[in-house]
């Protein structure tokens, strides 16, 4: 997907928050909205984004039975199946984010909660609208554009330090 498609108006976004761990950060729900705002600057879609923001335990479900994968894992994406992303809806997907793994790797590498929970939620997004990174020029092409969006929401850049690992979804 080129990073350089034209600008759309935000999608729609529907957050469910299925965790009381949320309710430490009231922010939560502000950063996640102006990161898919912010990400959609560089998506044509539009369209609706469902987040759920929950616990280790319920993205270790998900990511087994859809990755087989018996572990948490910060962020993971569901984009919706082409049939539904055409409707008259535009639904683009869900994203879903786990507290505490999001909460560790912000202990591990000296992050701060908002900003990290906004580089995840940029990089499911853009998962949604087609990026992905299973080879090198994928992966440098998806960083290099979520740099770009966090360094325009004036957050710092979340690949400065190049020996952290990639988002999960």
């Amino acid at each position: 997907m080129s990073a350089a498609r034209k600008a759309a108006a935000a999608p729609a976004v529907e957050i469910d928050v299925q965790s009381p761990l949320w309710e430490a950060q009231p922010e939560a729900e502000r950063t996640v909205r102006a990161a898919i705002a912010a990400a959609a600057t560089h998506s044509t879609s539009g369209g609706e984004v469902s987040i759920l923001l929950t616990d280790d335990s319920a993205v270790r479900v998900l990511n087994k039975e859809w990755r087989g994968i018996d572990k948490p894992t910060n962020v993971l994406s569901f984009p919706a199946p082409e049939n539904l992303a055409k409707g008259a809806a535009g639904i683009l997907g869900d994203i879903v984010i786990a507290y505490e793994t999001l909460v560790r790797e912000c202990a591990d590498e000296d992050r701060d909660f908002l900003h990290h929970l906004a580089h995840l939620t940029i990089h499911g997004y853009l998962h949604l609208v087609g990026y992905d990174h299973q080879n090198d020029a994928q992966a440098t092409e998806m960083e290099t554009l979520e740099s770009r969006i966090m360094t325009r929401m004036d957050l710092p850049d979340p690949w400065l330090d190049s020996s952290r690992e990639q988002s999960g979804a």
